[in-house]
């Protein structure tokens, strides 16, 4: 019962594909390939600006 078979997901991914079409999938992927990327550069700046905040402290 518990996990799903490679054919499963298969056939998962052909009803996702019938229903959203690959184009819309294909900016879905853009459009979170951008927001991760915007969270990382976020990330990496953000102890910068911490640690400049406790120096002036």
């Amino acid at each position: 019962m518990g996990s799903f078979s490679i054919w499963h997901w298969l056939i998962v991914l052909a009803v996702v594909t019938m229903i959203f079409g690959t184009k819309r999938l294909r900016n879905i992927g853009g459009d979170v390939g951008g927001a991760v990327k915007n969270f990382k550069q976020a990330m990496n700046e953000q102890p910068a600006s911490i640690e400049d905040q406790s120096r002036n402290v």
